[in-house]
């Protein structure tokens, strides 16, 4: 079983001088920036929209829905940067990645309340809190217990990564993920784990040495189910020449 790797080692939390093409470790003052640039990259994104684009929200369209849209990623933010790691690129934060390090969560009580994540239970319908609180946050989490098995305390969790429409193309997304694994591969490896909201996105992931492990669904009992492929990076390290193997 991989080591686990302390998420609060200088190499993670220490702040980055800002350069636009370098990656930086973002605080509390950069939260809005970074939610935006998020909810600006998943504004067509089915997984985002799985609790908002419900039947009983009035026949609200996205546009309608974006202020909600971009409250909840306010929150997801904030959590990632009191419990995680939140990294940025570009002038105005035009990639955003969140990684949840080993062993932590955004779902204790004090980082909800704390966030302002408790107030999701009154803003969204009964269908999108019976979709987010009763469906989504199980799934995704019973899923990722299930795919990683022993090594579920050991893993990063990929959980957001986004790049703005205007900034693609760029090499930003590979910047954000390997910012994390080459260093987590130079400490002695350890596995990373994502969900894919979106099929064209999997061979991006396989490139930066993720491998497809299974896929799952929201919604089964919907007209539309929302497909998630379940992805997972095998712990890597270097040998003594520099080569990196799989552990």
């Amino acid at each position: 079983m991989s080591r686990i790797i302390s998420w609060t080692t200088t190499i993670f939390s220490k702040k980055l001088g800002h350069r636009s093409d370098e990656v930086r470790v973002c605080g509390i003052e950069d939260y809005k920036a970074c939610a935006r640039s998020l909810a600006e990259a998943f504004y067509q994104d089915d997984v985002a929209f799985y609790f908002l684009d419900v039947p009983d929200n009035g026949g609200k369209t996205r546009e309608e829905l974006w202020p909600l849209h971009l409250e909840i990623l306010e929150y997801i933010v904030c959590a990632h940067i009191h419990n995680g790691l939140v990294l940025s690129i570009g002038e105005n934060h035009e990639g955003v990645a969140l990684w949840m390090p080993p062993g932590k969560n955004m779902d204790d009580w004090y980082t909800i309340f704390r966030t302002g994540m408790w107030r999701l239970y009154f803003k969204l319908t009964a269908e999108g809190k019976k979709r987010y609180f009763g469906e989504f946050m199980e799934v995704l989490h019973q899923t990722k217990v299930n795919a990683l098995g022993e090594q579920d305390n050991d893993a990063w969790y990929l959980v957001y990564i986004g790049v703005t429409l205007s900034a693609r193309g760029r090499g930003y997304a590979r910047k954000l993920v390997e910012h994390v694994t080459d260093k987590v591969d130079q400490e002695g490896g350890a596995p990373c784990y994502l969900e894919s909201s979106h099929i064209r996105n999997v061979l991006m992931y396989q490139r930066f040495g993720f491998e497809k492990h299974s896929r799952v669904y929201l919604g089964g009992q919907t007209e539309k189910p929302v497909p998630l492929d379940i992805m997972i990076r095998p712990a890597m390290t270097y040998t003594k020449t520099g080569v990196k193997i799989t552990k």
